[in-house]
C-alpha cells in the first residue's frame, strides 16, 4: 500500500514537472512584445462646452385686437410677410347690453345738460342785449356792464362744453355698438393692422373666434405673432458645472438639427442670473444672438440646435494624443517615453497646455519627429497575425 501511494505521488511529480516545461517551451516561442509609437503634429485646439436649446425670434411680435368682440374676417395666414400696417383681421363688435344702456343714458343726460345750458345762455344772451344798449346810453356803469358781460361768456362756454360732451357720449355710443366712430381716425376701430414688418409666425385665431381687448386685468387675445427672421437667437440651457466657465461675448458656433453641413456663428450675450431645477439639475438660460443672416438664410423659428460654447483655442500648435501622457506616481508630473532604439525608450518630462481631452498642446519635452511610447496599447510584430 505504501510502495502504491509513492509510486502515484512520483508519477504527479513527473507530470507537473513536465507540464511546466512545456509550457515555458512554448512561453519561449511566443513573438516578443512590441510597443507601437506615434508622433506629435501641428493642429488646433479648441475649449468648448456644449449647450442644448433651439432658434428663436429675437423680437416676437403678439397684435392684439384694440376692442372686444368677435373675428368676422382673417387677410393673412402663417408664412406671409406684412409690412406695418397691413390689414391683418376684421373684428365684428357684439355690444354688451348693460353697457349699451348705460351709454344711451349717457346721452340722454348730457342732451339735458346742453338744452339747460342753451337755455341760460339765451337768457343771459337777452340780458346783455338790454344792458349794452343802456351801457351805451350811459345808464348803468362800466363796473355793471362787465358783470354781465362776464355772465354772458360763462354761458356760452357752458353751451360749449355741453355740446362737447355730448358729442363725446354720442362717440361712446357708437364705439361700443358698432367698434368704432367719427372723427377719432385710428383711435378705435374694428381693423386690426400689423404694427411691425416681418413674417407671420402664427395665427392663431379663426373667423368666429371672440377676442378680447388688452386691458390693465387681461393681456389680450393674440391675433397673430410677427417677426423678423433675419434676427434670430439661440435660447438653450446649459449644466451648473458649466456656466462658471463661460461669460458674456463668447463665440458660439451653432448647429442646427434640420439643416445639414452648416455652422452658424453667434456671439454669447445672455446667462441667466438664476437657475431653475430641471430633472433634478440645475440648469441656466443662455441667449446668443446669431450673425451674419443673409435674405437667402432661412431658419424656421423654434427649431432645435445645440451651441459650441468656445472657452478657449490654440491655433496651429505642436500636440499629441492625451493618452500618451503618463504621470509620475510620486510627483504627478507629466512625461512620454520616446523611442531612442529598437523598442528602446527613454523618459521625457514636458509640459503642456491647452487640451480638448482627446489632444494636448505640448510646450516643451518633445519635437515632432520624436516617435512617443503608446505605452497603454500592446501589439505584436506584422508576423504574428498570419503564424498558425
Amino acid at each position: 500500500m505504501k510502495r502504491t501511494t509513492t509510486v502515484i505521488v512520483l508519477v504527479i511529480i513527473v507530470l507537473s514537472f513536465a507540464t511546466a516545461l512545456i509550457y515555458l517551451w512554448k512561453k519561449n516561442q511566443e513573438d516578443p512584445v512590441t510597443y507601437t509609437t506615434d508622433t506629435a503634429l501641428n493642429k488646433s485646439i479648441v475649449v468648448k462646452t456644449m449647450a442644448t436649446g433651439s432658434i428663436v425670434p429675437k423680437e416676437e411680435v403678439l397684435i392684439k385686437p384694440n376692442i372686444s368682440g368677435v373675428v368676422e374676417e382673417v387677410f393673412i395666414q402663417a408664412g406671409e410677410f406684412v409690412n406695418s400696417g397691413d390689414l391683418i383681421a376684421k373684428i365684428r363688435v357684439i355690444p354688451n347690453v348693460s353697457t349699451l344702456t348705460s351709454a344711451k343714458n349717457n346721452i340722454a343726460s348730457n342732451q339735458t345738460s346742453l338744452e339747460t345750458a342753451q337755455i341760460n345762455f339765451q337768457n343771459q344772451e337777452a340780458i346783455y342785449s338790454r344792458q349794452k344798449s343802456l351801457f351805451e346810453k350811459g345808464v348803468i356803469s362800466a363796473n355793471d356792464f362787465d358783470l354781465i358781460n362776464n355772465n354772458y361768456l360763462q354761458a356760452k362756454q357752458a353751451v360749449e362744453q355741453a355740446r362737447i360732451s355730448l358729442n363725446a357720449a354720442r362717440q361712446n355710443y357708437d364705439i361700443i355698438k358698432t367698434g368704432t366712430t367719427s372723427g377719432l381716425g385710428n383711435a378705435a376701430q374694428t381693423l386690426v393692422r400689423a404694427t411691425v414688418s416681418g413674417m407671420v409666425l402664427d395665427v392663431p385665431i379663426k373667423e368666429g373666434n371672440q377676442v378680447i381687448e388688452a386691458n390693465n386685468f387681461n393681456e389680450g387675445t393674440s391675433i397673430a405673432s410677427i417677426a423678423d427672421i433675419q434676427k434670430m437667437i439661440f435660447e438653450g440651457k446649459i449644466d451648473e458645472s458649466e456656466v462658471g466657465k463661460i461669460k458674456e461675448g463668447l463665440p458660439l458656433e451653432i448647429t442646427i438639427g434640420a439643416i445639414d453641413n452648416q455652422k452658424f456663428e453667434a456671439v454669447l450675450d445672455y446667462i441667466a442670473p438664476k437657475g431653475i431645477v430641471e430633472n433634478g439639475a440645475i440648469q441656466f438660460d443662455i441667449k446668443g444672438t446669431l450673425k451674419n443672416l443673409d435674405e437667402t438664410t432661412f431658419i424656421r423659428a423654434g427649431l432645435s440646435a445645440n451651441a459650441s460654447i468656445i472657452l478657449d483655442k490654440a491655433e496651429n500648435v505642436m500636440a499629441i494624443k492625451e493618452a500618451l501622457v503618463q504621470y509620475d506616481s510620486q510627483t504627478k508630473k507629466p512625461f512620454v517615453e520616446v523611442e531612442i532604439g529598437n523598442q528602446k525608450f527613454e523618459r521625457r518630462d514636458v509640459k503642456l497646455g491647452l487640451s480638448d481631452g482627446i489632444f494636448v498642446q505640448v510646450l516643451e519635452g518633445v519635437s515632432e519627429s520624436d516617435k512617443i511610447k503608446v505605452w497603454n496599447q500592446l501589439q505584436g510584430p506584422p508576423a504574428y497575425a498570419g503564424r498558425n
